[in-house]
C-alpha cells in the first residue's frame, strides 16, 4: 500500500496522521500544523518571523532629564516630582535612588508601588510624564538654517530641508546625505538626489524621517572652487580668443 493509498485510508476510517502526510500538505491541511506564513524560507514579518525589527507602536521610555509626577492615591504626602539623573536614577522621599532610566511609565509605577510597599501598606500609585526629550533631527550643511529642529509630525526629507531654511547658493542638492541611527555605534547612511525628486515632480523616493535622524547637505563644486579662485585669476578663464 503505497502513501496515497494510506491517506484515503485514513480519511476512510476518520483519522487523519500528520505524520503519514508529505511536508508540504502538512503545511496546507492546517491540522495540528502552526503555519509561519512563510515563503520559500523567509517569514512573513506580519506573523512575528525574523524581518520583524520592533514593535510596531512601543511605549515611551524614560531617558536622561526626563521629569515625572509621582501621585499617592491615599498619602498625598508622598507626593513628588523627579528628574531621571545622568546616571537613571531618581531620587524618591524616604525611600532613596530608584533606577529608571529605559522604564516605561507602567513599569516605573510598579517599580516605586513595590519600593514603597516596604513601608506603606498597599500603596495606589500613578506616575505621569511632565517632561521630556522631544523627537527632533538635525540639519547641517548647507541649508538656511542649521540646526536642531523638533520633529512634531511626519515629515519627510524635503519638508526637513524648508523647515532648516532651504537650499542655499552653494548646496549639492544631488547628494543629500541621511544619517540614521540603527543600533548602538551603527549608523545608516543614505545618499538622496533631491534635486532629480523635484525636477521630476516625483517624491515617491522621499524617506520619512524618524527621531534622531541628520540630514547633511554638502557643498557643491563650484562654490569650492569659487571660494579659493583668486579674483585677478577670472582673466585667464574669459579672454576674447575663446569666444
Amino acid at each position: 500500500m503505497n502513501i496515497y493509498r494510506a491517506i484515503l485510508f485514513c480519511l476512510t476510517c476518520g483519522l487523519l496522521l500528520p505524520e503519514v502526510l508529505p511536508a508540504h500538505a502538512q503545511a496546507s491541511s492546517g491540522a495540528g500544523v502552526t503555519s509561519t506564513g512563510a515563503v520559500d524560507g523567509v517569514k512573513d514579518p506580519n506573523n512575528g518571523g525574523s524581518a520583524l525589527t520592533g514593535a510596531r507602536h512601543p511605549l515611551y521610555r524614560l531617558r536622561k532629564s526626563d521629569v515625572v509626577e509621582i501621585r499617592f492615591t491615599f498619602s498625598p504626602e508622598f507626593d513628588q516630582i523627579a528628574t531621571v539623573l545622568p546616571d537613571g536614577f531618581i531620587a524618591l522621599k524616604t525611600i532613596g535612588d530608584l533606577y529608571a532610566e529605559d522604564l516605561t511609565v507602567l513599569e516605573l509605577g510598579d517599580s516605586v508601588r513595590n519600593a514603597y510597599a516596604t513601608i506603606l501598606r498597599d500603596p495606589e500609585v500613578s506616575v505621569i510624564l511632565k517632561d521630556f526629550d522631544r523627537p527632533f533631527f538635525v540639519a547641517g550643511g548647507q541649508v538656511g538654517h542649521p540646526g536642531k529642529f523638533e520633529l512634531r509630525s511626519r515629515t519627510s526629507v524635503v519638508e526637513a530641508i524648508a523647515i532648516a531654511g532651504g537650499f542655499t547658493e552653494q548646496s549639492k542638492h544631488s547628494q543629500v546625505v541621511l544619517f540614521r541611527k540603527i543600533a548602538d555605534g551603527i549608523v545608516e547612511a543614505h545618499v538622496l538626489n533631491i534635486k532629480a525628486m523635484l525636477s521630476s515632480r516625483n517624491l515617491e523616493e522621499d524617506f520619512e524621517l524618524t527621531p534622531g535622524d541628520m540630514l547633511f547637505v554638502p557643498q557643491n563644486r563650484i562654490s569650492k572652487i569659487r571660494k579659493f579662485l583668486p579674483v585677478s585669476s577670472l582673466s585667464t578663464f574669459f579672454t576674447p580668443a575663446q569666444f
